[in-house]
Parts: structure tokens; C-alpha cells; sequence
């Protein structure tokens, strides 16, 4: 490599050095002057502040005996959520229990099925009832509380029960 050549890399080397440098402290310059005007920013922005309050609230809060504790009570977010129940026992079936009962699910008696029923109602109306209620785990199979739809009363689901066994006798 000749001097001349030697003499270009090295200036040329030199310059790109400096420019990084000055790239390097430049990008450290605008970082720093972002971040203090960010965090300034930031920190008085009011939907910030708000957020950070009602992180900060009080999850609950203690009533004391003896003392006025009328702000304390549970307050609704919205209206009150009502569950559609079916009319009576047949629809009751034909909502909920159909899915388990017709097609033998889970060793579950298909409706209709007098070789299947006949031992069970053998067993009385009361047992029914509470298996149905209460849930049941057999040799046979498996019966959910209330067949899964627990938010369905007790005499609903009696009802259903009657249903199915009227279609199995």
C-alpha cells in the first residue's frame, strides 16, 4: 500500500470516528432531554394522574359497629341480571337435560329407555330427586348437580325428572 493511500485511510478512518462519536453523543443528548420532558409530561398529564389514583383507591373498607356506615353499602354497577328459566318440566328437559339424556352421554338413561329407568325409578322418587339435585357419581355414569344448570330451583327440576320418568314407563 502506498503513503498516499495509507495517508486517505487514515484521515478517512478519522472522520468516521469522530462522526460516530458525535452521532453517539447526540443520540445521548436527545435521549435525555426526552426523558426529562416526557417524565415532566407525563407526571401532569390528568388522565395519568387519574389512572394512578384509582390504582392507588382502597380496595374495601371496614364498617364499625356503632358508627354510621351508610356510605359503605355495596352500590349496583348496572342492572340487576335475571336468568330465563324454562316454564316447566318438559321444557326444562328439552333445554337442559336432553343434552345428556338423549343421546346416553356419560352413561346418562336416555329418555324412553324402560330397561334403563326401571331400576332407577325402582329405587323411588326421592332418590331420583336428589341424584338429580345433589349430583351422582355410579357405576353407570356420571350426573352433574342439577345437570349443570345450577341456577335452575329445585322444584324445576323435580319437575324435569317427573318428565323424563313419565316418558319412561
Amino acid at each position: 500500500m502506498s503513503k498516499q493511500d495509507s495517508h486517505f485511510f487514515n484521515n478517512f478512518s478519522l472522520v468516521l470516528g469522530i462522526l460516530f462519536a458525535v452521532t453517539l453523543g447526540l443520540f445521548a443528548f436527545a435521549r435525555q432531554v426526552g426523558e426529562e420532558h416526557q417524565l415532566a409530561q407525563v407526571t401532569t398529564d390528568p388522565r395519568y394522574v387519574s389512572g394512578v389514583e384509582d390504582r392507588l383507591k382502597p380496595v374495601g373498607s371496614v364498617a364499625v359497629a356503632g358508627q354510621d356506615n351508610t356510605a359503605l353499602a355495596i352500590q349496583s354497577n348496572g342492572p340487576e341480571i335475571t336468568v330465563a328459566l324454562p316454564a316447566d318440566g318438559t321444557a326444562a328437559y328439552e333445554t337442559g337435560c336432553v343434552a345428556c339424556h338423549g343421546a346416553g352421554i356419560a352413561g346418562a338413561p336416555k329418555a324412553g329407555d324402560k330397561g334403563a329407568w326401571g331400576p332407577r325409578i325402582a329405587q323411588g322418587k326421592a332418590t331420583l330427586y336428589k341424584h338429580a339435585i345433589e349430583g351422582y357419581n355410579g357405576k353407570a355414569g356420571v350426573m352433574p348437580a342439577k345437570g349443570g344448570q345450577i341456577s335452575w330451583p329445585d322444584d324445576l327440576i323435580t319437575q324435569a325428572v317427573d318428565h323424563m320418568v313419565d316418558l319412561s314407563k
